[in-house]
């Protein structure tokens, strides 16, 4: 079968995207590996009329309602490789065990975190160790809390989580504070703290505090930890699409329709934007998916035109 749309990626930006061809009734098909980047954490929050929910609840729901459309279909499993061919694309899935052909590629292939490698830290990523004060901070509830040092945000973001708790900035010697810095996370009663965290303490997923390099300990209920991300599938690069550099990695550059440099791709999601959060994936994906089923009308309409003449 030849679809209309193959979209890579089944998390919150696939699955809108697919959304929007499916009531469009158009063919397409997402493929999906079943690695949602937010599986770490066992709810989510801020998504307007789903607050508290398990992410793995909404994407079921939100699976089972696209294929009620009888033109959307759904396959579990890792894409391979992509090729073009004829009509548009060829994707390989689960190693050549299956192939399938697309006029049109739409990547939501999301993003990995790079956690940084102390002891303690990956074990409580997604519960105590969190990357959006946004999606976990009110749970968190006050109290004294941390912010780790990775990079040029790592002021802001201690700056930002002061309206959840407590917060030590630590600064890992990999942030220069500047005396304006210093000022400005003063007026927010943020503490900087330069010795560099050793280890996470506590029963994980729990966390009791910080052991410092130099032995001290800080009590922390809560860590936040501006990850860098890199791509979660080479997809985007095999393919030759252009990337853009931000605060925490690269991303797939796209217009605000999520048009990529490469013609008849498309991208969507945490992938191809910033900040990241399921709200910010759901729009990413219906905007690329309505500019894509926008190109297959302006495509049809040629060929139209051209089996006319």
């Amino acid at each position: 079968m030849l679809h209309d749309a193959i979209i890579v990626g089944g998390s919150f930006a696939g699955l809108s995207a697919a959304l929007q061809l499916a009531r469009a009734r158009r063919k397409v098909l997402v493929i999906d590996a079943g690695l949602p980047r937010n599986r770490f954490a066992s709810e989510s929050h801020g998504v307007l009329g789903h607050d508290g929910k398990p992410g793995s609840q909404l994407l079921a729901e939100a699976r089972q309602q696209l294929l009620a459309y009888p033109t959307a279909k759904v396959f579990s499993g890792r894409v391979s490789r992509v090729q073009t061919g004829e009509a548009g694309f060829v994707v390989e899935a689960e190693e050549g065990l299956r192939w399938f052909t697309g006029r049109r590629l739409l990547l939501a292939t999301g993003v990995s975190d790079v956690l940084p490698g102390i002891p303690g830290l990956k074990a409580r990523w997604g519960k105590t160790v969190v990357h959006c004060p946004y999606c976990h901070g009110y749970e968190i509830g006050g109290g004294a809390v941390g912010v780790l040092g990775t990079g040029p945000m790592s002021v802001h973001q201690a700056q930002m989580f002061a309206d959840w708790g407590d917060v030590t900035l630590f600064t890992q010697g990999v942030v220069e504070v500047s005396p304006e810095e210093h000022g400005l996370l003063a007026a927010r009663k943020v503490r900087v703290e330069p010795t560099p965290v050793a280890e996470l303490e506590g029963a994980a997923p729990a966390l009791d505090g910080v052991l410092l390099q130099d032995g001290r300990r800080v009590a922390i209920k809560a860590l936040l930890v501006g990850t860098q991300v890199r791509m979660a599938s080479p997809l985007a690069e095999a393919l030759g699409c252009a990337f853009d550099d931000s605060p925490f990695g690269p991303i797939v550059r796209i217009d605000a329709w999520g048009t990529t440099s490469v013609a008849g791709v498309y991208a969507a999601g945490d992938m191809a934007r910033v900040p990241h959060s399921i709200t910010f994936a759901t729009a990413s994906g219906v905007a690329a998916g309505v500019r894509l089923h926008s190109s297959l009308i302006t495509e049809d309409a040629q060929s139209g035109e051209a089996a006319a003449a």
